[in-house]
């Protein structure tokens, strides 16, 4: 795998969750559906483990291939950003549902 495509395996899977939470969240916010809310946190749910089974690959991938490691924790640390939104987000959802 080239330095590129580590980068780009990062950038998607941050940019995947963080669109799919936004749609959830503004959809509910926009619409009132119930649905939304449903799904974002499932989303949440669903999208966690997947980053964090990509950033462990990653960190694996890295640690055999110690030329590409830097590359790696790049990625990973791209897709930790969503980590943050993803509380925000939740608190949202929870204080707009009112649970």
């Amino acid at each position: 795998m080239k330095n590129q495509d580590i980068l780009t395996v990062g950038k998607i899977s941050f940019w995947l969750s963080f669109i799919l939470g936004n749609i959830c969240l503004f959809g509910y916010i926009l619409t009132k559906i119930e649905a939304f809310a449903s799904y974002g946190f499932v989303l949440l749910l669903f999208a966690a483990p997947v980053n964090l089974v990509v950033i462990a690959l990653l960190i694996i991938y890295g640690l055999f291939n110690k030329s590409y490691l830097k590359d790696c924790i790049k990625a990973s640390l791209i897709i930790c950003i969503n980590i943050p939104i993803a509380i925000l987000y939740f608190y949202l959802g929870v204080f707009l549902i009112g649970f």
